[in-house]
């Protein structure tokens, strides 16, 4: 467990097609968290949600078989696994005999909780499953088409404001989704680019959304984890206009056959959708 820059991240490599949980690279998540001053108890819950499109291995007569999982690795878990290491691992049960899907699970369940320190939940789809997974867009009010000018491509947290009516100071909270495809950030080692949609779910002070927009593209050129950058966000928004409640959700496009899609929350909620966007 170490620095990401000791990970398999742009190093050569060669694949193991025999199971290897050795090839997972835990990486903590306090360090980052630190940069943006969570210390001590969370302010958040959530969960990050990966979908592996690339996973196969052996039956016991060497058949090979197919599947699609899900890995859903708490908030609360010390550490977060490095993604290059995670495809590796997911390879090496290539060329692996196992009786059955729940095998594999248990394989899984069992090595991804040690890297994270934390329990794992583990689902595989297999084929007679496929035809019913299903597409779907992140609800809520898509604020892309606003008309801006954009000069700024590292986080801003500053551009953020709320809309005080003066007219109506006692008015209420309010309560929206506002949803953006335009959030991109790059892979802290090796600096290529990531691309997501994003959810902002809030109860508070109406957020202005030009300058929510402003924000999230000022990710463009920032190098940070997938995990990493929505706990910004996150942090930010809760800051800079204070809302009652937040939630933030990011769908991150595949690399090597695998999509992060974290989301985190100050409030007790249902997990949101695991629906694959048109971009993954």
């Amino acid at each position: 467990m170490s620095d990401a820059s000791l990970s398999p991240l742009g190093k050569p490599v060669a694949y193991q097609t025999e199971y290897c949980p050795s090839l997972l690279f835990p990486i903590p998540r306090q360090g980052k968290r630190d940069e943006i001053g969570i210390t001590g108890r969370l302010p958040f819950m959530g969960m990050d949600i990966w979908n592996g499109y690339e996973l196969s291995w052996l039956n016991l007569r060497g058949k090979p078989q197919v599947a699609i999982a899900v890995f859903m690795i708490p908030a609360d878990s010390p550490n977060i696994v490095e993604s290059k290491s995670f495809k590796l691992y997911l390879n090496s049960f290539n060329q692996t005999r196992l009786a059955n899907a729940s095998a594999l699970a248990e394989l899984l369940r069992g090595d991804l909780s040690a890297a994270v320190g934390a329990p794992v939940i583990v689902q595989i789809r297999e084929p007679e499953a496929f035809a019913g997974l299903k597409f779907g867009e992140l609800a809520g009010y898509n604020i892309d088409n606003l008309d801006i000018e954009v000069d700024q491509y590292t986080p801003q947290p500053q551009l953020l404001r709320c809309d005080l009516d003066e007219d109506h100071p006692d008015a209420g909270p309010v309560e929206e989704i506002l949803t953006s495809n335009l959030l991109k950030s790059n892979c802290l080692v090796t600096g290529q680019p990531d691309w997501a949609s994003v959810q902002i779910a809030y109860t508070g002070q109406p957020i202005n959304r030009e300058s929510l927009l402003r924000y999230l593209i000022s990710f463009r050129n920032h190098n940070e984890f997938h995990e990493q950058c929505v706990e910004r966000i996150f942090m930010d928004i809760l800051r800079q206009c204070e809302p009652l409640k937040l939630a933030v959700y990011a769908r991150y496009t595949r690399r090597g056959g695998l999509d992060i899609n974290p989301w985190r929350a100050n409030h007790n909620g249902a997990l949101p959708p695991n629906l694959r966007g048109a971009r993954q």
